[in-house]
């Protein structure tokens, strides 16, 4: 990581996942390119510079690392993110109020769960997708 991205948050997320790509565009936006960097959790950097994330938390959710080196996963982070960003500042209370942490953690797995449903998969290496979680995530249920 050069000395730029050491003065800025990081956020790693499923660069596949064209849903999460969306919202990494938005966020792109909302921040103006002044204290975010954005990296897919398939680069390969992401293995050698946070190897205490695994692969599956990284598949699981989005995560930021601050640059104090804090980590914040799914929910967490979004409510971090509405800290960080003025634009999201209408939006922290709902997520800083007592007692509803769980309702959002609840809510940000099930769309994190079904993100690939929602939005598609997107893979840049030259048109073929190599498993990226097990099937657990990308695969459809089973007919009953």
């Amino acid at each position: 990581m050069n000395q730029i991205e050491n003065k800025k948050d990081v956020v790693l997320f499923d660069g596949h996942c064209n849903f999460c790509r969306s919202q990494i565009e938005i966020l792109r936006r909302l921040d103006g390119g002044k204290r975010l960097v954005f990296l897919s959790l398939h680069d390969p950097s992401v293995k050698v510079d946070y190897p205490d994330l695994s692969y599956e938390q990284l598949m699981d959710q989005m995560w930021i690392v601050s640059r104090s080196g804090e980590r914040f996963g799914g929910a967490y982070a979004v409510r971090y993110l509405t800290r960080l960003l003025p634009l999201l500042w209408p939006a922290a209370p709902l997520l800083h109020f007592p007692g509803l942490m769980p309702m959002w953690c609840f809510l940000y797995r099930q769309v994190a769960k079904y993100r690939y449903r929602l939005a598609g998969k997107n893979c840049d290496e030259g048109g073929t997708c190599s498993l990226h979680h097990s099937g657990r995530v990308a695969s459809k249920p089973p007919a009953n």
